[in-house]
């Protein structure tokens, strides 16, 4: 019953602001894209010294010279809770709301540089180091921050209404509270997916690197 619930309110949330989930996403595509394009427009010989750091990092990957799991997991933690907690702001600031999409835009740049990058250097061996090491965390992580951006625009827009239209909607109560639950909410999901990164992932990249050596 009460996930017929959910469901029907994730179902009538999306609906509500599909006009907005349409553009966030759109933007990150387009941010993934311009990350890939970027990787072309690198020089020779930046793409050798960016080539050789990666070299060593998967080199002490395969010999299992990283970093403990939980501190793996917990700079990815931090890492993407400031991301999200910053967007979490800059929704309330209201003068935000542009630099919440170019967050957006940032993160799918990176997505796409990495994973350009990657196949641009090592074609097929590149893409296969990027499906174990970048997609497994990031089926989680992508979706929480198109959903958090959306969110916070969202209520960027409301309070913008309320201070500068002068529209009267939902009391404001409420509307924090719904706006702090997703906060907690997506912090939850961030730290599902920083535990795949950092005791799934490098088991998996370790596992690739030490198949392409061969």
């Amino acid at each position: 019953m009460k996930k017929r619930m959910y469901q029907n309110v994730a179902a009538s949330y999306i609906r509500e602001h599909s006009s907005i989930f349409l553009f966030v996403i759109i933007l990150f595509l387009m941010g993934v894209i311009f990350g890939a394009v970027v990787v072309n427009s690198m020089s020779l010989s930046q793409k050798e010294d960016l080539f050789y750091y990666l070299s060593q990092f998967f080199g002490d990957i395969s010999n299992g010279k990283v970093e403990g799991n939980q501190d793996l997991f917990l700079q990815s933690f931090l890492h993407n809770s400031k991301f999200i907690g910053l967007m979490w702001i800059l929704g309330i600031s209201i003068i935000g709301l542009p630099i919440i999409l170019i967050l957006l835009f940032i993160k799918g740049m990176v997505v796409g540089f990495t994973v350009g990058f990657l196949v641009n250097q090592m074609g097929w061996n590149g893409f296969l180091l990027a499906f174990v090491s970048i997609l497994p965390q990031n089926l989680i992580i992508i979706p929480i921050f198109i959903i958090m951006a959306v969110v916070s625009v969202s209520f960027s827009l409301k309070m913008i209404s309320r201070q500068f239209m002068k529209k009267v909607g939902q009391p404001f109560t409420p509307l924090i509270k719904r706006y702090f639950a997703a906060l907690i909410a997506a912090a939850v999901f961030i730290s599902a997916a920083s535990g795949i990164e950092a005791y799934l992932s490098p088991g998996l990249m370790k596992t690739v690197v030490q198949v392409i050596k061969k």
